[in-house]
């Protein structure tokens, strides 16, 4: 499986990290001030985010509580669940394909987003600005459809772990804001790309 493969789909299955370019980073610290929270993150990718802290993949943010001011570029997956007890019976395609079983869930997109709006509701999140493949017909992409949203001018070519932008990326991203503050959001991101808003009746 190629990179742009692993970047698209299933880097969170096959171990492949990828990171955000440091345009979008910077462009949600200048707005939010500082990032207190990356919760799907480490010390390579977090020389470039510069959070206060950040939830390594051992320490799993999807269990953890979140707080403040977050960026977030979640291990993108489609999310499956763990095979069989009795693998012979196992009949995925996904197992076919790796040739290996799985004995744990691996999150989802879902999972990532459902997580950012909950600690957001919750009032933990104070703001969040997070970044994810422009899957509008996803299930998963659904709920960011509630915010404001920033559609870049290009594709996002993500850093991989040897420095070097990953080639290949054939899908478009969006930047998703969750605040109250959607002016600062569009004079921090604005020359990046085209902002929108949902659409609110007036009642």
């Amino acid at each position: 499986m190629n990179n742009a493969s692993l970047v698209n789909q299933t880097s969170a299955e096959a171990g492949f990290e990828y990171y955000t370019p440091p345009v979008w980073t910077d462009a949600a610290r200048q707005m939010m001030g500082a990032i207190d929270l990356d919760p799907a993150s480490n010390a390579i990718a977090n020389e470039l985010v510069k959070a206060d802290r950040y939830f390594s993949q051992a320490e799993d943010g999807l269990k953890q509580q979140w707080h403040g001011r977050v960026w977030m570029n979640h291990p993108f997956h489609r999310g499956e669940n763990p095979c069989v007890h009795d693998h012979s019976k196992c009949k995925k395609k996904a197992c076919r394909e790796r040739g290996y079983h799985i004995t744990e869930a691996i999150p989802g997109n879902a999972d990532w987003i459902n997580k950012l709006i909950s600690e957001y509701q919750s009032g933990r999140v104070t703001e969040a600005v997070c970044i994810t493949f422009c899957n509008s017909s996803e299930g998963w992409f659904l709920p960011l459809l509630e915010f404001p949203q920033l559609f870049p001018h290009g594709r996002v070519h993500y850093i991989g772990q040897d420095g070097k932008r990953v080639k290949g990326c054939t899908k478009g991203s969006v930047i998703t804001y969750i605040g109250t503050r959607t002016a600062a959001f569009a004079k921090a991101f604005g020359h990046l790309g085209t902002i929108k808003v949902p659409y609110k009746e007036a009642a």
